[in-house]
Order: C-alpha cells, then sequence, then structure tokens
C-alpha cells in the first residue's frame, strides 16, 4: 500500500464518502515485553486540526505519537494490537510502505536534531532522499528550499547564510530549522514530542506562533507537558494516563469543566 503525495488526498474516504480523520485509533494496545503501555486507545485526529495529548511521565503520549509513523517497533519485544489508520489507512497492513508512510508524517522531537550539514543541505536532505527527478531540479531544489524556510519564519534570517553550518543556529531556530526539513517531502501529519522542552520562553512563544501558522495546511498532533502551552497552543486535547486515554474534548473545554476528576487533578497540579 502507498500513501498518495497530495496533503489533502480523499483516496481513501469512507463508504459514505466522508474523509476519513487524519489519526484514527481503534482499541489499540501496545506492549513492551510484559508491559502494557497503551491499553484500548480509542482517539480520532481530525485533518488541519492542532491537538494535544497531555499527562504525566510515563503515561503513554510519546509511545502513541511514535505508532503512528512505527518507529516505535524499533524497541525489541514491542507488540501491539487494535488499530491505527492514518489517512484512511491501516498502516499495520501487510503491503503498507514504511518508506511512504513517513513521508507523509513527520516528527519532530524534543531537543532540536539538526544534521551536521550547512543550512541548505539540512532542509533539502529528506527530498534529496526521496526524489529521482533530475530535469530543472537546481530550480526545484531553490523553491522548496525558500518555500520551506518561509513557511517556518527563517528565511529573512538566513538566507544570506545558506552554507552556514545549521548547529551554528539558536535553538529556537535550529528547532524551525528540522521542521523545514519535513517539508520538501509534503507530509500531511507533523507529530511534536515536546518541541518546546529545551527552549526558553521567547523560544516557546516563537514555535507555538510557528505551530499556529501551519494549522490547517497541516494536522498537527503535540505532546507537551507545558498545562499552560496546551491551553494556548491547541484546539482539541487528550489526558491520558497509565497508558488510557481519560477524557478527550475541545481544549477549552477541558480546561474550564473537565469531565473526569483525575483529568481535574491533573491539570490543577494535584500530581504528575
Amino acid at each position: 500500500m502507498t500513501f498518495g503525495t497530495s496533503r489533502r488526498s480523499t483516496t481513501c474516504e469512507g463508504v459514505l464518502g466522508e474523509t476519513p480523520p487524519a489519526i484514527r485509533t481503534v482499541g489499540l494496545n501496545l506492549w513492551y515485553g510484559d508491559f502494557q503501555a497503551l491499553k484500548d486507545v480509542e482517539i480520532e485526529v481530525p485533518r488541519g486540526s492542532i491537538t494535544g495529548m497531555i499527562g504525566p511521565s510515563g503515561c503513554g503520549k510519546s509511545t502513541l505519537l511514535r505508532c503512528v509513523t512505527r518507529i516505535v517497533e524499533r524497541v525489541g519485544g514491542v507488540r501491539t494490537t487494535g488499530g491505527l489508520q492514518v489517512l484512511g489507512h491501516d498502516i499495520y497492513a501487510p503491503d503498507v510502505e514504511l518508506v511512504q508512510l513517513r513521508k507523509r508524517v513527520g516528527m519532530v522531537f524534543q531537543r532540536p536534531n539538526p544534521l551536521p550539514l550547512s543550512i541548505r543541505n539540512n532542509v533539502l536532505f529528506g527530498h534529496a532522499i526521496h526524489t529521482t527527478s533530475v530535469r530543472g531540479a537546481k530550480a526545484e531544489r531553490q523553491q522548496l528550499l525558500e518555500s520551506a524556510l518561509r513557511e517556518v519564519m527563517l528565511w529573512d534570517k538566513v538566507k544570506d547564510r545558506l552554507d552556514a553550518r545549521a548547529i551554528d543556529l539558536s535553538l529556537e531556530e535550529q528547532q524551525k530549522l528540522c521542521i523545514a526539513r519535513l517539508l520538501p517531502v509534503k507530509p500531511s501529519i507533523l507529530l511534536m514530542d515536546e518541541p518546546c522542552s529545551a527552549l526558553d520562553p521567547d523560544g516557546t512563544a516563537a514555535i507555538e506562533q510557528l505551530i499556529w501558522s501551519l494549522r490547517g495546511e497541516y494536522t498537527i498532533l503535540i505532546v507537551t507537558h507545558n498545562m499552560a502551552q496546551a491551553r494556548r497552543a491547541t484546539e482539541q486535547c487528550a489526558f491520558m494516563l497509565g497508558g488510557t486515554v481519560v477524557e478527550y474534548s475541545k481544549t477549552e473545554t477541558m480546561f474550564a469543566s473537565p469531565a473526569a476528576k483525575r483529568t481535574a487533578d491533573y491539570i490543577e497540579g494535584r500530581y504528575g
């Protein structure tokens, strides 16, 4: 099975023609050896939205994020049951091509991880791996480079030093660069695992502004321990505890009047 190249592809529509959510889990369970990290997880992430996941350390948030790209399977002894669909595709189907899946789903980690290359080559790294085009390649690369850097609000800062080392950028700029590196391969979904944990308040504000600017064009699923950030930077939010989704609702509803006492206790800082 391959994933199409269009960000807004509707080739996976349901039987009644509805466009399926960006991500849907159905009774998803995951074990690391004998330890069950996810327990009957049921969640739907709308396309083009910003969805947050909150909960204490070890509750399964990052594990769920890594299930979406199947990179969790790089850990030995992992076993899953249940279903996980991305853009309407069952990603556990035997004919799924992981390279295509990971083109459509980009991942941003806690600490910026620029490659030891120039700014230019960082942004174009994924494109260089996945493309076979030669005709008009130089003009195409330049357009992709500028477009990606503009989308993450870096172009004006780095356009005159594209061949400088990426690791010389500030942490905020490095994280923006890592997001820019995903864009030339045209993903539909961006997964962000504590993307601001290494940043100061100004850097955090800049990344949150960037996240909002990408809303609609991309589906964004963000894990955060920062309750203020979850409230500011997401449209709907899931609270996880002990590998389960305790509550999932619009962010403003969850923070104003959580349905579960455990959610209220966590948001109000009684544990976690």
